[in-house]
C-alpha cells in the first residue's frame, strides 16, 4: 500500500505473485484491496464466537470484491491491445457487481465494456453503475444462467473478450483476499473462513491464495472453509448433501441475495476441489435467516449486504451445532457494500420482505416540531429500554 505506482493497490502490491510479466504502464488500478478486517466483537459475543472478524471487501472502488479480479483482467487485456491483439470489447454476464467492476475499469482503460444482465433481477444501484460508466448494457429476459450461456457464445466472436470468473485472470486478483487476511493476522491464518457463493469463483480464488502461501512457507496450516448459499439458489449445497457424488444445476429462485442467485455456477468443479482440500462444508440460509443475520450484525456496527447475511446465517448454524467452536478464530468474507442493497434494508425495516416477519424493524418516529414532544418520545423510549 505504498505511494509508488502501482503498489498503492492491495492487489498490485503483490504483482509478482499475480502477473509478473505485466508492464506497469498497462496496469489499470483504482486503489482496490487493502480492506479493513473488522473485529465483529459484539455480534461474535451474541453467537458465542468472540474471535470473529469480517473482511470488508465491499469497501472498494465499485463497492464489491469483484474489483480485485477485474483490475487484473482489464490490465492484461489493455496490454494485449497495446501489443496488437484485435480486442474491441470485454463482455460479461452479471447479477450486478461484476458488471459494475467491469464497466469502471474498462472506462478507466478506454476499452468498450459489454454487460448482459437479467432483466428486473438486479438492484437499481447495481444497474446504474455500468450505465454511468458508459458500458453497453443489455437487459435480457432471462436469469443469470441464461445471460451466461449467451455471453459464452458472444465471446466466441472475433474481438470480444470474456470477463466472467471462468477466466482465471479474475481469480488471480481475487486470491489476494487470502493474502491480506494472513498479513493482517501477522502471517497466521484463522481456523475458519466463511464465504458466500454464487458462481463459485470466489472460493476457488480463496483456496488458490491459501495454497500459494502454504507452498511458499508463509503459513503453516490451512483453515477450514464454509461455503454459504441462499436456500433458493443452493445447487452446491444439494451436491454436498449427497457427498458430491453428482452435481445438478437448478433454476435459482428469487432471493434477497440477488448477486448469488445462480443455479448453474461455472466454477463449481474448482469450488468442490477447493472445499475437499480445505475440509470444507457447505451450508444454506433461508430468506428469514439471511435477513435476520444481516440485521443483527447491523445492530452491532456493520452495514451488511444480503450475501454477507447468508454467510453470517451459515456461521450462526455452525456455531449453534458446535462445528465451529467458541475458541475458533473465524473470518467472514463480506463481498459487497450494503449501500448497493438499500432497498433490502428498507424492506426489512418496513417488514415488507415476502415470507419474512422482521424481528427487529426500526422506523423513524414522526413527531411535531415541539421540544416537549421530542423529549417525551426519546426519554420514554430510553426508559422502556432500561
Amino acid at each position: 500500500m505504498s505511494t509508488r505506482w502501482p503498489y498503492g493497490s492491495g492487489v498490485w502490491g503483490k504483482k509478482e505473485w499475480l502477473i509478473p510479466h505485466l508492464r506497469d504502464e498497462n496496469i489499470v488500478s483504482m486503489g482496490e484491496g487493502g480492506t479493513n478486517l473488522f473485529w465483529a466483537e459484539r455480534f461474535g459475543a451474541e453467537i458465542g464466537i468472540p474471535d470473529l472478524w469480517i473482511k470488508l471487501c465491499g469497501n472498494s472502488h465499485t463497492g464489491s470484491f469483484k474489483d480485485l479480479g477485474m483490475t487484473v483482467l482489464v490490465s492484461v487485456v489493455k496490454q494485449m491491445i497495446v501489443d496488437g491483439k484485435p480486442i474491441r470489447a470485454i463482455a460479461c454476464a452479471s447479477t450486478g457487481d461484476t458488471s459494475a467492476a467491469l464497466a469502471a475499469y474498462c472506462a478507466a482503460a478506454g476499452i468498450r465494456a459489454v454487460v448482459l444482465l437479467p432483466k428486473g433481477k438486479v438492484t437499481t444501484a447495481q444497474l446504474v453503475q455500468p450505465l454511468s460508466n458508459g458500458a453497453l448494457v443489455c437487459e435480457l429476459d432471462t436469469d443469470f444462467d441464461g445471460c451466461m450461456r449467451i455471453v459464452k457464445e458472444l465471446t466466441q466472436e472475433p474481438g470480444v473478450y470474456l470477463a466472467n470468473s471462468m477466466n482465471s485472470l479474475r481469480l488471480e486478483g481475487q486470491k489476494t483476499v487470502a493474502v491480506e487476511i494472513a498479513q493482517q493476522f501477522e502471517w497466521q491464518v484463522p481456523d475458519w473462513i466463511v464465504i458466500p457463493g454464487g458462481n463459485l469463483g470466489n472460493v476457488a480464488a480463496l483456496g488458490a491464495g491459501l495454497d500459494m502461501m502454504m507452498s511458499l512457507g508463509l503459513i503453516q496450516k490451512r483453515p477450514r472453509i464454509c461455503l454459504a448459499q441462499a436456500e433458493r439458489a443452493n445447487p452446491l449445497y444439494r451436491a454436498y448433501e449427497r457427498g458430491y457424488e453428482r452435481f445438478e444445476p437448478i433454476t435459482a429462485g428469487p432471493t434477497e441475495a440477488s448477486a448469488i442467485r445462480i443455479g448453474d455456477p461455472v466454477s463449481v468443479q474448482r469450488a468442490i476441489a477447493t472445499l475437499k482440500r480445505f475440509e470444507g462444508v457447505v451450508e444454506q440460509a433461508s430468506e428469514g435467516e439471511l435477513s435476520e443475520a444481516a440485521a443483527a450484525a447491523d445492530r452491532t456496527g456493520t452495514y451488511c449486504c444480503p450475501h454477507t447475511g447468508v454467510a453470517l446465517a451459515a456461521l450462526r448454524k455452525l456455531a449453534a451445532r458446535g462445528e465451529i467452536r467458541r475458541d475458533d478464530r473465524v473470518v467472514v468474507i463480506s463481498t459487497a457494500h450494503g449501500l448497493k442493497f438499500t432497498q433490502f434494508k428498507i424492506r426489512y425495516h418496513e417488514d415488507r420482505i415476502e415470507g419474512v416477519e422482521s424481528q427487529h424493524p426500526n422506523r423513524p418516529h414522526s413527531l411535531p416540531n415541539d421540544f416537549e414532544a421530542v423529549k417525551r418520545a426519546i426519554l420514554g423510549t430510553l426508559d422502556a429500554e432500561g
